[in-house]
């Protein structure tokens, strides 16, 4: 077997998705009629500008922890039609193999680190031409390495045992292009990984506040599209990696600074989405049929916190950053169709119900926009759900947060950031300083802007810390579930707030289990085939 390091290729308009690991295939190393090599594709501003958005956001991907943070927690149970996909892992039976979760995830984010090692070398050897093309390369440098880092921050999270640990195994470096033969690398600590991280981070900051102070007009700005990576995507990169590791200082700085962006500073123009309307003139009553097509439409819904779902055109919301996903494009996983396979509804396919528990959760809510925006309305419930020997998949629960778009049933952009996530990272931060009023106010502001009449809610009280952390952990598990959170949050948090996984007795049509807090399980094994073809990597703790 030939060991040739792969060549990842620019087509002119066209994106091929090659695996990053060894192969015996020749024919991927062939070159191919219409083909460019990187010195050719990245030769020139346009080549760089190009490659940014073909290459480097045309493969970034996050469906993958998406899916596999919903299947191995208490989000989802068993549809009637799923056919087993992923029963092993929502059993916890975790592998590394060819194209299991972990493999896929491994695959793609050092997929989209290469191709920004190569922008980034073919970069170095350009010299812009007066001030516009200088504008435009700094953009894109800072754009890349922005990715960069958040591709890391991706790694760790899923890969590292302990992100709190600077001297724990973190994954592989490569911030640079290795040609010729294959190079094997073996896992470096997780201070090697936070030292380029850091340095990405940082440089990328610098270059957006400097570009913004220098934009004429707010579309100009980095934070104006949420396609594109800005100043706002860097603080909350920042933000979550600080908060993940402990640097609870950090995490608040940034979040917070992602919270005061306003068009005036980087053209960021989202803020916590609002629950209101619920109802309009045409139609008054919640739940009727009239009212189920103007709430649920997945073009022009009359509620903005359901828009922020169904992609309405030109809405922002509160996103501070998306991965698009066109109705007719090829690009991306087309992640609604992870949960039903042809569309959000009973008669859709679906794969997965929601969980039993978190439905009774988002059922149970009181004035909230969620309980309706998360849930199909063609959900059909067991009111025999817990008799013994009843058959569980007839508690039919639909998941509604990937409707689909114009155009498509079953693709939906994913929202990588919001900033609800920033309110959460700073009542984090408060709980564990002891400020409890400080967190229960920050928890207090998301409730109030899901509140379906507009008005005010009461503050939670926490007694102590436990009480605060249980309370947050639940507010993530209502605001973002579905959205990747819910495996690291349990992780992170489950011990500090005295819970654990919570699934319904229901949620398995064989006997249901929990994963117990610490399990090795809540890190990832690296993938056998990097092992197999990289004898340096030290595999994790359980594997």
């Amino acid at each position: 077997m030939k060991r040739n390091i792969i060549k990842l290729l620019f087509i002119a308009g066209t994106l091929t998705a090659l695996p990053l690991l060894n192969s015996c295939s020749d024919a991927i190393d062939a070159t191919q009629p219409g083909q460019l090599n990187d010195s050719e594709a990245i030769a020139t501003i346009d080549g760089m500008q190009a490659f940014l958005i073909g290459s480097v956001y045309g493969t970034l991907e996050t469906g993958n922890e998406v899916y596999l943070s919903s299947v191995i927690t208490d989000e989802v149970k068993p549809g009637d039609g799923s056919g087993g996909q992923e029963f092993q892992l929502h059993r916890f039976i975790v592998s590394g193999g060819v194209g299991t979760y972990p493999e896929l995830i491994w695959q793609s984010h050092y997929r989209t680190i290469n191709r920004i090692n190569r922008l980034l070398e073919g970069a170095a050897k350009i010299t812009p031409n007066g001030p516009t093309e200088t504008t435009t390369y700094n953009k894109i440098v800072a754009q890349a390495r922005a990715i960069r880092a958040f591709c890391y921050l991706e790694l760790e999270t899923y890969f590292s045992t302990n992100m709190a640990d600077e001297n724990a195994l973190g994954v592989i470096l490569s911030d640079k292009v290795d040609e010729g033969n294959f190079v094997q690398r073996p896992r470096v600590s997780n201070k090697d990984i936070y030292t380029l991280i850091n340095s990405d981070l940082q440089f990328a900051r610098n270059t957006f506040t400097q570009l913004d102070a220098s934009a004429t007009t707010a579309a100009a700005k980095s934070d104006a599209n949420k396609y594109y990576v800005g100043k706002s995507f860097v603080n909350a990169v920042s933000a979550r990696f600080n908060l993940y590791r402990g640097n609870y200082a950090q995490a608040k700085i940034d979040a917070q600074a992602v919270i005061d962006a306003t068009a005036g500073v980087s053209g960021a123009s989202f803020s916590l989405t609002p629950g209101t309307p619920i109802t309009t003139t045409a139609a008054p009553t919640i739940g009727n049929s009239t009212w189920n097509s103007a709430f649920y439409s997945t073009s022009n819904s009359f509620n903005p916190y359901r828009n922020l779902w169904d992609d309405r055109d030109g809405f922002r919301g509160e996103t501070i950053f998306s991965l698009g996903r066109q109705a007719t494009g090829a690009n991306g996983i087309a992640i609604g169709s992870r949960y039903n396979l042809n569309n959000s509804s009973i008669t859709g396919t679906p794969w997965w119900f929601v969980g039993r528990n978190l439905y009774n959760t988002l059922k149970g809510l009181q004035d909230d926009v969620r309980k309706y925006a998360f849930i199909d309305p063609s959900t059909v419930e067991n009111p025999n759900y817990q008799n013994p020997g009843v058959n569980t998949r007839l508690d039919r629960l639909i998941v509604d947060k990937y409707p689909g778009k114009t155009g498509s049933n079953t693709r939906n952009d994913i929202k990588s950031f919001r900033l609800s996530e920033m309110y959460f990272i700073l009542s984090e931060v408060a709980a564990n300083s002891g400020d409890f009023t400080g967190a229960a106010n920050y928890i207090k502001a998301i409730r109030d802007a899901r509140n379906t009449q507009g008005t005010a809610t009461t503050a939670p009280v926490y007694a102590n810390a436990t009480a605060a952390f249980k309370d947050i952990l639940n507010e993530r598990r209502i605001e973002l579930c579905f959205e990747g959170h819910r495996y690291i949050d349990l992780k992170r948090l489950a011990v500090k707030a005295g819970v654990s996984m919570n699934r319904h007795p229901t949620d398995d049509i064989v006997d249901v289990s929990n994963l117990t807090n610490g399990d090795y399980r809540y890190t990832l094994p690296i993938p056998s085939s990097e092992i197999a073809g990289n004898a340096s990597v030290q595999q994790n703790p359980g594997y």
